[in-house]
């Protein structure tokens, strides 16, 4: 056996390692090197924070050993990237290197614990490689536990990332909102996103809290969005009117209200922020009717209006039936002698069919309608492809030409009002309160509760005379002189 300061000569086993090829060291240094490692450490030097900062990439990658700590290891690429590497051998023999995370070169230490995959300093690699060292003393496989370690690092990451509001407002509108409401889009718009594709809209709420975690989202959160909406308008959207507006707030209130429900149905949050938040208060219930003079006016002035929006307008006051689905009327929903309409489940609000025969006046309005051949057969269109659309600036025009022959100002009205005065003047002509909810397809009221459970007759009998009755009072009002 060599005596103490006798001289061994130690050549590099892995040429992809820096080492001085042929460095000499004595007994006592050579008793103190690892010779689980798969190369012997340059002359057991230590690694200074200075030295960790000039060295500079080459064409090949470099993995520096550290002679003051047992197998940690500087890597710089080829791009210039530094990192902290540890190489041992594991329980089984096997060799294995564990990346402890990128080099730190700001030189502050932090008074925390330093943790695997985080910026180091060299004294901080230093530290977490003599942790490592210390479970392989007590027999752990710190190889096994760090791969453990990192996928669960990943997993958290995935989660993180799939809870971000953003993240979860797609999910809500995906597998929610577009598959069992009919209003998704309107939805999609109050989160942020665009209908077309889902995408944020710059400046939207989807924008704004794009990786906020949902589990993050606080009541005051909350409600200060619902009072910029009531103040200032929806984030993304603006402002459609002026003023203080309770119907942008209820909106936005009503849904986020909705998508964290659902959120906590699917586990995704354990609570609902919107929880303990006075839902905005809901507009008083309309009760504006027009008057017999006013039906005539209007159904003079959708005479000046022309085709589509006159026919279409006169359809909503006949039948009693809700904008959209006399917008997007195709000639596929009609009979073949247009004489009974037939809406799908897909058409209405409530998800309910809805068959109509229609009254003499409405077959010959839509048979007075110009249709542009298409195949998609819509009946109120000005291009073919696409329905009629454009409903605010209709409404306008409609207004100035109603005020125009009356020759005074007439009270503000809405073209939902065309279908409360339909109701009411299906009364006046002698219908039975149910039989106008059947009409309407209403499923409230006397169809409320168990009775829409039990009770299926159509009434198909009794609203066509009933819309037959109104069509005929209708025509009485329109032919009349008399202003009231």
């Amino acid at each position: 056996m060599p005596k103490p300061g006798n001289v061994l000569r130690v050549y590099p086993v892995d040429a992809g390692v820096e080492t001085a090829t042929g460095t000499q060291l004595t007994l006592v240094q050579a008793a103190a090197l690892d010779f689980d490692e798969p190369v012997a450490r340059r002359a057991l030097k230590p690694l200074t924070a200075a030295a960790v900062a000039r060295y500079q990439p080459t064409a090949k990658r470099r993995e520096i050993p550290d002679g003051g700590s047992q197998g940690l290891r500087l890597v710089i690429q080829p791009s210039g990237a530094k990192s902290w590497a540890m190489r041992f051998r594991r329980p089984n023999g096997k060799t294995a290197k564990i990346t402890l995370g990128p080099v730190d070169l700001s030189g502050t230490e932090t008074p925390t614990e330093p943790v695997l995959g985080g910026p180091l300093t060299l004294a901080a690699a230093r530290r977490l490689a003599a942790e490592l060292q210390r479970q392989r003393a007590i027999g752990r496989d710190v190889a096994s536990d760090c791969v453990t370690l990192k996928r669960q690092h990943r997993t958290a990451a995935r989660v993180r990332s799939e809870n971000t509001f953003s993240s979860a407002a797609q999910q809500f509108v995906k597998e929610h909102a577009s598959a069992k409401t009919r209003r998704w889009k309107e939805t999609a718009r109050l989160l942020g996103l665009s209908p077309l594709d889902l995408e944020t809209i710059p400046g939207g709420l989807a924008d704004r809290w794009h990786d906020k975690p949902i589990t993050e989202i606080s009541t005051d959160d909350v409600y200060a969005l619902v009072d910029e909406a009531r103040r200032q308008g929806i984030p993304g959207i603006g402002r459609r009117n002026t003023g203080l507006s309770e119907a942008r707030a209820r909106a936005m209130f009503s849904c986020l209200s909705k998508m964290f429900a659902w959120l906590v149905g699917h586990r995704r949050t354990k609570t609902n922020p919107c929880i303990g938040i006075s839902r905005p208060a809901a507009p008083p219930a309309r009760e504006r009717v027009l008057s017999d003079s006013e039906i005539r006016w209007f159904w003079r002035a959708c005479d000046t209006l022309g085709s589509p929006f006159g026919p279409l307008l006169k359809i909503l006051l006949v039948t009693g039936a809700r904008l959209n689905e006399v917008a997007q009327m195709t000639r596929h929903e009609l009979s073949e002698d247009g004489s009974t309409w037939m809406l799908s489940g897909a058409r209405t609000k409530n998800r309910r069919s809805h068959t109509l025969v229609l009254p003499q006046l409405a077959q010959e309005i839509l048979g007075e309608v110009k249709v542009i051949s298409s195949e998609a057969a819509i009946l109120f269109s000005t291009n073919g492809r696409t329905h009629v659309s454009g409903f605010s600036k209709m409404k306008a025009r409609l207004d100035r030409e109603m005020q125009a022959l009356a020759g005074k100002e007439i009270p503000q009205w809405r073209l939902h009002d065309l279908r409360r005065t339909a109701a009411t003047g299906m009364a006046r002509a002698g219908a039975d309160l149910h039989v106008i909810e059947r009409a309407l397809n209403h499923v409230s009221g006397s169809f409320g509760g168990i009775v829409a459970v039990y009770q299926r007759h159509k009434f198909e009998v009794e609203v066509k005379d009933a819309l037959g009755a109104w069509s005929r009072l209708l025509c009485s009002i329109v032919n009349t002189e008399q202003e009231i």
